[in-house]
Formats: structure tokens, C-alpha cells, sequence
């Protein structure tokens, strides 16, 4: 079974390298996950001595890029000066792998949610029933934004030759994402949230035409839903069965329910993209959730063009962590890749009980592999849980 743990490239020069690989190795990893393309945001370094808090750079990949393939691309990568100012981590876990059997090394790629380059090319982004963008999300029905997707992964794979690499936000992001400063004083549901993530950009409604789907008649009744939602004096759920029955809650709107189903097309041919143009040699994985489908992922599909998936199990009990993932297996099927992510944050998890008892209730599900996230996050203690979790997971 494969074990790893989200890493930063920061958390690497902060610690060395020799360091990570032997706290990892400790818990009982035998891949890193390192992050290669990430977002903005605000981190609390629990054991950096450089630093403790950290504010990285948005929109930018920690990867040294191939000149030539991005010749032509429309949506330029930009290097990290973690990268230009501090050496490339990844190229030397690689070769610790390669020359002195290092960790295996995964990258841990975020594809579509970019504020830089949404904020640079605002025709690329998605948006809503209200035709205004969401400069976070590129849109994966337009053009660039797909090549520029698979470009990154080619690229990464092709020249760091890479055990793995995670697909993170490959699809349509939600409404409510943790932009700086989110106002809401109305009190949005999350089918308010589904409704404002859809997106009726140039791109998904030509696409959706040639699939003969209408998207303007089910923006048209999106955008009417959306504004009686505004209008109400307290939140009240339409569709109060939508997390138990998905898109399906809307089939008494066809138009509605139509574009829905026809939103898994842009991302599982983006997905399939992706991996014929990735090293035949690095594994392409999706990091997806248990209602993935609000993002437009459909579980067997997306896992029928790739290697297999990362399902997270954030914040779910050991029973629901064991139900999604045998309900995961019967989708994706006996020969793909199955994993599961968990989050070793407070108070999600409580201790080492909370963790092993989620361990091992993900390999008696059989399992492929876990992702603990995040190194660099947690104080050095709670690596102790992960190899106490695998311990009882493994031995029962």
C-alpha cells in the first residue's frame, strides 16, 4: 500500500531534505507528495525555523518548466522564487530516488484554480448565471485552459520523470472557496453554492451546443432560481434531498438536469487529456471528494481515462470513510488505483485514536493507498499518529 504526505517545497529547504525523507520515512511513508503548482493563502509553519508564517506566491508552479513546450501556450506558468531563489526540491527528491532509494515522489499539481492567471486572462475563467467570472477557477471547457493543464502535467512528468501526479482542482470549483474576505449576509445553502459554481462561459456553452444541450434555457432558469434565492427573508432548501440524490434532485427542471450531466464531459475529456499526453511512466491520479460531482466529476468516468483516484475523506467518521471508499472500489473497479486523503488538523482529529481508528477503517476497505496532509502544517508530533494508525490498520 502506498503511503504519503502532502508536502510544501518551502517546508523542504526549511528542514532539508534529509530531514522530510526521515521524518516521512519514520511515520511509515514511502512517498512525498510534493506540492508543483499552488494557490495563495495564509500558512501557520508549525516546525519552519526560517519562518512561522508564510504567504506564498498565487498562481505559481515550483517546478523549473521547459522552454520549448510553452512556446505557444496561450497561459504562461511562473516560476516560484522558492524555485528561482532557493533550488529545485523536487529534481532533488528525484534524485535522491533515483541514486541513494529515496522516498517515491508524487507531485501534487493544482491545475485550474489559479487567481493569476484568471486575474491576467479573464475570457479563460468560469462564470456564472450573471455572466461574471470567478478569476480563481480556469475553466476547463476552454481551450487554454486545457492546454494549459495538460501542458503542466506533460512537462512534469517528461522531465522530472515522477512516480505519480495528483490532479487537484480539475474541474468547476464551487462558489464558496475561501476568497480573501467572503461576504454573505443572505446565508446561501449549498445548492445556492451549486448554482452560482455553474458556469455559463462562451467556451461551456458552445461546448454544450455541440452536444446539443441547451445551456442558455438552463442558465435562464439558474439565474431566475438565483435571484428568488437572494429575495427570501431566511435560507430555505428547494431541493432538500440534493446531497442524497445529486443531479437527479433536478429532473423535474430537464434543462437544469441536462447541463448538469453534461458538465462530467469537459472534465473527464480534460482528464484524458491529460494523461495521454503525460510520461506513460508517471501514474496520473485525481484528488477528488465524495459528491465530486458538484465539480463536474464523474468517479467512473474520469477513473476510466486515468490511473485512479484520491478520495478525501475529510472530516467523515470511520463508518463513512469505509462506506465511501467500497462504494469508490465499486465504481472505479478492481483494477485502478483507490486512495484516500486525511487531514491531521484539530480538531478533525483528536489524537492518535482518531487517526488509527480512520487508518484502519480505510485498508479493511481495501484501499490502495493514504495521503496525510500536511507535513509542514502540523507540529512533528502528530507524525507519531500516522505510524500508529498504520500499525493498527495493518495488523488487523
Amino acid at each position: 500500500m502506498r503511503v504519503a504526505m502532502w508536502t510544501y517545497p518551502w517546508d523542504v529547504q526549511d528542514l532539508t531534505a534529509d530531514r522530510v525523507t526521515a521524518d516521512l520515512r519514520e511515520a511509515g511513508a514511502d512517498t512525498v507528495s510534493l506540492a508543483t503548482s499552488y494557490h495563495a493563502g495564509r500558512f501557520l509553519q508549525a516546525r519552519s525555523p526560517v519562518r512561522k508564517t508564510y504567504f506564498p506566491e498565487d498562481g505559481t508552479i515550483y517546478f523549473r518548466p521547459t522552454p520549448r513546450r510553452w512556446a505557444d501556450q496561450p497561459l504562461q506558468p511562473q516560476v516560484s522564487s522558492v524555485v528561482s531563489g532557493g533550488g529545485d526540491a523536487l529534481a532533488d527528491l528525484v534524485r535522491r530516488r533515483d541514486e541513494a532509494g529515496g522516498l517515491r515522489v508524487s507531485g501534487w499539481t493544482v491545475c485550474l484554480h489559479n487567481s493569476r492567471l484568471g486575474a491576467l486572462h479573464p475570457d479563460v475563467v468560469t462564470r456564472n448565471c450573471f455572466d461574471e467570472p470567478s478569476t480563481f477557477n480556469l475553466c476547463p471547457s476552454h481551450p487554454a485552459a486545457r492546454s494549459y493543464a495538460a501542458t503542466l502535467v506533460e512537462d512534469l512528468s517528461s522531465t522530472y520523470r515522477l512516480d505519480a501526479i495528483e490532479l487537484e482542482s480539475a474541474g468547476f470549483m464551487g462558489y464558496a472557496h475561501g476568497h480573501h474576505h467572503e461576504k454573505d449576509g443572505v446565508g446561501l445553502l449549498p445548492e445556492d453554492d451549486l448554482l452560482l459554481s455553474l458556469c455559463f462561459c462562451p467556451a461551456c456553452l458552445a461546448r454544450a451546443a455541440r452536444a446539443k444541450v441547451d445551456g442558455a434555457r438552463a442558465k435562464a432558469t439558474v439565474r431566475r432560481w438565483v435571484e428568488e434565492a437572494l429575495e427570501r427573508p431566511v435560507p430555505a432548501a428547494r431541493w432538500p434531498e440534493l446531497a442524497s440524490q445529486g443531479p437527479a434532485a433536478f429532473a423535474a427542471a430537464p434543462e437544469v438536469h441536462e447541463y448538469l450531466l453534461w458538465r462530467f464531459e469537459p472534465v473527464t475529456s480534460l482528464v484524458a487529456e491529460i494523461r495521454e499526453r503525460a510520461a506513460p511512466t508517471t501514474d496520473i491520479l485525481t484528488i477528488d471528494l465524495e459528491d465530486g460531482w458538484l465539480g463536474g466529476s464523474d468517479l467512473g468516468a474520469v477513473t476510466s481515462v486515468c490511473d485512479g483516484a484520491i478520495l478525501c475523506a475529510y472530516d467523515m467518521s470511520p463508518e463513512r470513510v469505509s462506506a465511501m471508499l467500497h462504494a469508490g472500489r465499486a465504481t472505479v473497479g478492481p483494477d485502478k488505483f483507490l486512495g484516500t486523503g486525511f487531514r491531521l488538523v484539530v480538531p478533525e482529529m483528536r489524537g492518535a485514536a482518531d487517526v488509527a481508528a480512520r487508518t484502519a477503517a480505510a485498508i479493511a476497505a481495501g484501499c490502495d493507498g493514504i495521503n496525510y496532509y500536511n507535513y509542514g502544517l502540523v507540529p512533528r508530533a502528530r507524525l507519531d499518529w500516522i505510524r500508529q494508525g498504520l500499525d493498527r490498520g495493518l495488523a488487523s
